[in-house]
């Protein structure tokens, strides 16, 4: 079950997630290195979501290497995801005094399942031909954005920013997760 985890998360990857949440800690006063644990939650939360996808869409190739469920199998990526996803939601709160741990638990948490609204979508619309511009935008927010906007506004929470502060870094991160998934489909396509 570990072995996955590591084979996964050493595949390389922008690290873009991480990245940002330090960055915006930073922007807002705080000291970066305290916010290293929630930078490796979201990276383990992105690469989760990653192993679970791999088994939905049956894929072969991450990054042109075999998928966690290729290499070994479908039950055993879903286990280490699932083991993923609990790590995560441990290091999001790790170190963190407990209202501020249960404010970042309730962004972890909503964003998460925001997430997994985009992957239904997703899925749901491979089975239909009439998807609206408006649905598609929809599914993309959930699917992309909300991740990064949730490591800017998390990296913003940790260095105890304003709320208005926290919740215009959350926009701008919809925005750049909006641009970047609507660059890489129509590199897709």
């Amino acid at each position: 079950m570990y072995k996955p985890i590591v084979y996964g998360l050493e595949q390389g990857g922008k690290r873009l997630r991480p990245v940002i949440l330090l960055a915006a800690c930073d922007a807002v006063g705080g000291d970066s290195a305290k916010a290293l644990p929630q930078a490796a939650a979201i990276e383990m939360y992105h690469n989760f979501t990653l192993l679970h996808d791999d088994v939905m869409d049956k894929a072969d190739l991450r990054r042109g290497k075999p998928t966690v469920c290729n290499k070994w199998d479908d039950n055993t990526a879903i286990l280490s995801g699932d083991t993923m996803l609990t790590l995560a939601t441990q290091l999001v709160v790790d170190g963190v005094e407990p209202q501020k741990a249960m404010r970042l638990l309730k962004e972890f948490n909503e964003t998460a399942i925001g997430v997994y609204e985009g992957q239904q979508y997703d899925m749901d619309f491979e089975h239909r031909n009439d998807v609206t511009e408006e649905e598609y935008i929809e599914m993309i927010r959930l699917k992309t954005s909300v991740l990064l906007a949730c490591a800017l506004k998390i990296g913003a929470i940790l260095a105890g920013a304003t709320n208005e502060d926290a919740d215009n870094l959350y926009r701008f991160g919809e925005q750049i997760g909006l641009a970047f998934q609507l660059q890489d489909d129509y590199l897709d396509v």
